[in-house]
């Protein structure tokens, strides 16, 4: 009865989200404006298999920066703000590396630079960045070759160069998480992106251990680790099998979050585990899979360790289902998370798609009102971009008049490092059908973000611009009024706020 009513709740909250009420574009018309919105809206855009870019390998280089463009636009006009773009697919790369080779889902062989040359993770940050959203760089740590792949590996990928540490299992090639050389080489290649790139974040997914294969008969195949397992017993280990792999991927999150931090302060580390940690956690949940066990991701431990800035686990289910439900599992991901990082849920997004048809659109925008409705959840992660590239059931048309009507800020990570960009200096005139304002940096942090609130006859309006703005026209709000107010505010990369400048006009 108990999870029959949770399930029932849970309809209910679907039903008044999904109601078909706006937000409201404006806020209220006192002397302050309100609040911007804090609320992460974040969206995949993976390489792997060619899911969301490029549409397919071996694209001149110019048709894959317009297609870019083209996804980077996409979320710009969906008042989403950052983008987690999958540079590192199977121990390749989609960039320019001394470490990889290039992906063959870039270029069609795997070795072989785009021609043109340029380098696409660059012109993905500096795009992004352009357009005032995060790029987030998405890494795989340890796949080393997925089944999609056609083309020969090259002789630099590291089952060429290292294929003592690489394991085939079943239709995948895998680079051990027990050998110290797999360890040392993944947090290499991410640290090398931190680096070279103004990345906003690393990002890694869910594929730790990989997730088990079967024979030709059915029999579950174990993963082949017996070298790096029988030199860990001979160095006098001690730990169980089991609890010798988990830790493998605990030293690994632990590690490489401390290596980004020392590095770059400000860039954001986040992971996506799997949706649930285990079974019976929360009393509803009932599956047969266990990650903890299958997968050897101790993904509550990492986040109670706080050994990440954003937590962001795939609640692949709808809200209404008894067994595993969206909110009955976010709720209780709110409730581990006891360092208090940021909380942003991944969501199901792409079984809109007419190829899937599983879910409505309502599901994904009701979706992302009971995320904001949970204390302690700050937004959503949408897999992936093609859901939204299109249209399915309405789906990018509810979002962009309904639930994210308004822009937003990301949520701040105030533990990443202290102070905020000053009062910045705002000069203000009439103009043809609005105001027209110039922008300068204040003092403190350089801003990433501008807020820019307005008044006029029809209240408050907020926009969000990117920081290297300098000269902007507020239009006249939807009466035809021009504003009469207008309060700025410059935010740092981190999410930190700065005083706000006010200008007042006839």
């Amino acid at each position: 009865m108990k999870i029959r009513r949770t399930a029932l709740v849970a309809a209910a909250l679907v039903l008044a989200a999904c109601s078909g009420n706006p937000a409201p574009a404006v806020g209220p018309s006192g002397d302050e404006p309100p609040a911007v919105r804090r609320e992460f809206r974040g969206v995949w855009v993976a390489s792997v298999a060619n899911i969301d870019w490029p549409s397919r390998p071996g694209l001149p280089a110019a048709q894959q920066q317009a297609e870019l463009l083209a996804i980077l636009d996409r979320a710009r006009e969906l008042n989403l703000n950052a983008v987690i773009l999958q540079v590192r697919p199977a121990g390749d790369a989609l960039y320019r590396s001394e470490l990889e080779p290039w992906s063959e889902y870039l270029t069609g062989e795997q070795g072989r630079a785009p021609e043109p040359a340029y380098d696409p993770l660059a012109f993905a940050v500096a795009e992004a960045h352009r357009r005032g959203l995060e790029l987030h760089a998405w890494f795989n740590p340890y796949r080393a070759r997925h089944p999609t792949a056609k083309s020969p590996l090259a002789a630099t990928h590291l089952a060429r160069t290292r294929p003592d540490v690489v394991r085939t299992y079943g239709t995948h090639l895998w680079m051990d998480p027990g050998e110290p050389a797999v360890q040392d080489h993944s947090v290499r290649v991410v640290m090398d992106v931190v680096r070279r790139y103004d990345v906003d974040g690393v990002h890694i997914d869910d594929y730790f251990y990989p997730y088990r294969e079967s024979d030709s008969l059915r029999n579950e195949i174990d993963f082949p680790d017996q070298p790096s397992w029988d030199r860990y017993r001979a160095s006098g280990g001690t730990l169980a099998r089991d609890d010798w792999r988990r830790d493998n991927v605990d030293r690994f999150v632990e590690r490489l979050y401390g290596e980004v931090k020392r590095a770059k302060p400000w860039v954001k580390f986040g992971i996506s585990p799997f949706g649930i940690w285990r079974p019976g956690y929360p009393a509803q949940v009932r599956t047969t899979f266990d990650p903890y066990e299958q997968l050897y991701a101790d993904s509550r431990k990492w986040l109670v360790n706080g050994w990440l800035d954003y937590f962001t686990p795939q609640l692949y289910w709808p809200t209404a289902r008894t067994v595993l439900s969206y909110p009955v599992l976010l709720r209780w991901w709110t409730e581990q998370n006891v360092k208090g990082r940021n909380l942003w849920p991944g969501n199901f997004t792409s079984q809109v798609l007419p190829t899937e048809a599983r879910w409505p659109a309502a599901e994904i925008v009701g979706q992302v009102y009971v995320t904001r409705g949970i204390p302690g959840a700050t937004g959503n992660v949408h897999f992936s971009m093609k859901a939204l590239m299109r249209d399915p059931d309405s789906l990018s048309t509810r979002l962009a008049r309904e639930a994210y009507r308004e822009p937003a800020l990301v949520p701040a990570s105030p533990w990443l490092y202290g102070g905020a960009p000053g009062r910045p200096a705002v000069r203000a005139r009439p103009a043809a059908g609005g105001v027209e304002l110039a922008l300068e940096p204040g003092g403190g942090s350089a801003p990433t973000w501008w807020t820019v609130r307005s008044r006029a006859a029809g209240g408050w309006r907020t926009e969000v611009l990117p920081g290297w703005t300098r000269a902007h026209t507020v239009a006249a709000d939807s009466t035809g009024a021009a504003p009469t107010k207008v309060w700025v505010t410059a935010v740092d990369r981190v999410g930190n706020e700065g005083p706000p400048t006010t200008a007042r006009l006839p």
